[in-house]
């Protein structure tokens, strides 16, 4: 195969090219997982940054489609905006920090034009049901809402150079299209409960094991839950918890009761274990290292025990 080069390296210059260039970008590691093994979507997303003026390994970190989305990442959005001549500037700022309602404001400035001005606050967040979302919206909400005014303001005053994409921060947020709408769960911070919840008996993979669950269900209104105990295979959240350290032992007692499922055969036990403490990383990893060597070992000695029962 013979490819192309210019002043950014190598770059298909035909079809031809393009599919091969493809094929043996699919079976490469360096790029994105999203992409390995699939040289058609390679093909399609160089185009799309060929487009937007992008070069093609470019294209491959900052293009991807996310529910169903084509989308380009928030920091790429910027940079093909300011890298072109009919941009003067953008302006990023947040206005009422330190109230109940903070905004993101996000004014974009295009040569010849009025100013395109965006504004994205707390109240918008949670009207659109994302203040709180398990995820970056937890874990950057400033960070979130700054995406989400830039976009808008973005795509309003510069539709020509992004093309019609969106911001993959703000695809992510969409429901997948290809999958059927469900019943949308409440905002885990504008859930209330009281202290004493019913416990409820939910599945992880399959019926057999209904009996590992345990589904703490808010009903009444003084308590903000703040901590989701995450579930393998399920989008939301099984129980909530007001406080890191009440999560930890809710998380220990679940990982408890999965590994004694004994209708489960040991193997299966062990696969949703890891899947378990897999799905609920980003929360572990949040708890001080003392703390979090527990649950480590607590998780070790699981998997040996059920590792011998084979």
């Amino acid at each position: 195969m013979q490819l192309s080069t210019n002043n950014r390296g190598f770059a298909p210059a035909n079809l031809t090219e393009a599919m091969q260039f493809s094929d043996l970008l699919a079976s490469s590691s360096m790029v994105p997982k999203a992409y390995q093994g699939k040289p058609q979507d390679i093909l399609v997303c160089v185009q799309w940054g060929y487009e937007m003026g992008l070069a093609p390994m470019q294209a491959l970190q900052n293009i991807a489609v996310i529910n169903g989305k084509p989308s380009v990442y928030g920091d790429a959005m910027m940079a093909l905006v300011q890298a072109s001549p009919v941009c003067e500037d953008v302006e990023e700022f947040f206005e009422n920090e330190g109230s109940p309602n903070p905004i993101a404001v996000c004014i974009a400035k295009r040569k010849g034009r009025k100013p395109v001005t965006v504004k994205f606050s707390v109240e918008d967040a949670k009207r659109a049901g994302l203040w709180g979302k398990q995820g970056p919206w937890s874990a950057y909400p400033k960070r979130m809402m700054q995406m989400r005014a830039r976009g808008f303001a973005l795509r309003d005053a510069f539709p020509d150079v992004l093309k019609g994409m969106i911001t993959a921060e703000e695809a992510q947020d969409y429901p997948d299209e290809a999958k059927p709408m469900q019943a949308k769960p409440a905002n885990p911070l504008d859930l209330v409960a009281p202290k004493m919840v019913e416990i409820k008996e939910q599945p992880i993979i399959e019926e057999e094991v209904s009996e590992v669950i345990e589904v703490v269900e808010a009903q009444a209104n003084e308590v903000v839950w703040t901590f989701p105990l995450l579930v393998p295979n399920k989008e939301t959240p099984h129980a909530y918890f007001e406080t890191l350290e009440t999560w930890q032992d809710g998380y220990e007692d679940l990982a408890d009761k999965t590994a004694k499922a004994g209708k489960v055969p040991a193997r299966e036990r062990m696969t949703i274990l890891k899947n378990l403490k897999l799905a609920n990383d980003a929360t572990l990893k949040s708890i001080d290292t003392v703390k979090r060597a527990r649950h480590t070992t607590a998780h070790l000695d699981r998997l040996k025990a059920l590792g011998a029962a084979q």
